[in-house]
């Protein structure tokens, strides 16, 4: 086991290239939110804002 992670600890790093997409929770969120207002008869923004999508209430802490 001396050589154990030989090639992995070898090898260069490489910088992840940025992301394109969002995860899919917080696309599922969005589209929801966007079908929901097509259905309500609302305006659906260009860009969705993600502090716009509604949120289960937290639990305060007070």
């Amino acid at each position: 086991m001396t050589k154990a992670g030989k090639v992995r600890n070898a090898t260069p790093k490489i910088p992840a290239k940025p992301r394109r997409n969002l995860p899919p929770r917080q696309r599922n969120r969005r589209e929801y939110w966007i079908r929901k207002r097509k259905e309500s008869g609302l305006p659906v923004p260009t860009v969705v804002p993600p502090s716009s999508v509604p949120r289960k209430a937290a639990a305060s802490s007070s």
